[in-house]
C-alpha cells in the first residue's frame, strides 16, 4: 500500500466519519463543526485527485463563506446551543435497500474495470491551464464578465448610500 493509498483512506474516513456525526448530532452546533472536517475532507480528496482548483474553491466558498455565515447565524441565535434535535427513528427497511443498492453498483464498477491496474497520470496543476484559457480563448468573456460585477457593485453601492426622501 502506497501513500498516496494512504493518505487517500485517511481523507474518506474524515469525511464519511464526520458526515454520520453532521447526520446525527443531537447539537446543532456539534453539527456544524462536523459540516467543517467534512468540507475540508472533501477538499483534502480532491487534491489527491489532482483538481487543486476545485480543492481551493470548496475551501474558500464552502468552508469560507457558507459554514461561516451558518456557524454565526447558529452561535449568535439566542438559546439555540441548548435546543435538541429529534431526529426520529431509524428505518431500517430503507436503510438496507440503499446499503444494497450501493454495494451491488460498487461491486459491478470494481469487477468490470480494471481501475487498479491502469496507470493515469495526475496533472501537475489546474489553475495553470485555466488561467491560460480564460486569457487567450475566452478573454473576452472574461473581460464582460468583470465588467457586469463592477456594474452590479456601483450599483449595489448606490442604492445602499441613497437618502431616504
Amino acid at each position: 500500500m502506497e501513500l498516496y493509498d494512504i493518505i487517500f483512506y485517511l481523507f474518506a474516513a474524515i469525511t464519511i466519519v464526520s458526515g454520520i456525526v453532521v447526520v446525527n448530532a443531537k447539537n446543532i452546533v456539534h453539527s456544524a463543526f462536523s459540516l467543517l472536517l467534512t468540507f475540508f475532507g472533501v477538499s483534502g480528496i480532491y487534491v489527491l485527485l489532482g483538481a487543486d482548483f476545485l480543492a481551493i474553491v470548496q475551501i474558500m466558498v464552502y468552508v469560507g463563506g457558507i459554514l461561516i455565515l451558518l456557524l454565526f447565524g447558529v452561535m449568535l441565535t439566542n438559546k439555540i446551543t441548548d435546543v435538541e434535535i429529534r431526529s426520529g427513528s431509524f428505518q431500517v427497511f430503507p436503510a438496507i435497500i440503499g446499503l444494497a443498492a450501493f454495494a451491488a453498483i460498487l461491486f459491478g464498477v470494481m469487477t468490470s474495470t480494471n481501475w487498479k491496474t491502469e496507470s493515469f497520470e495526475i496533472p501537475a496543476t489546474t489553475t495553470f491551464q485555466l488561467g491560460r484559457l480564460l486569457i487567450s480563448e475566452y478573454a473576452l468573456v472574461f473581460e464582460l464578465l468583470g465588467i457586469l460585477l463592477l456594474v452590479a457593485l456601483i450599483g449595489a453601492a448606490s442604492i445602499a448610500r441613497r437618502d431616504k426622501e
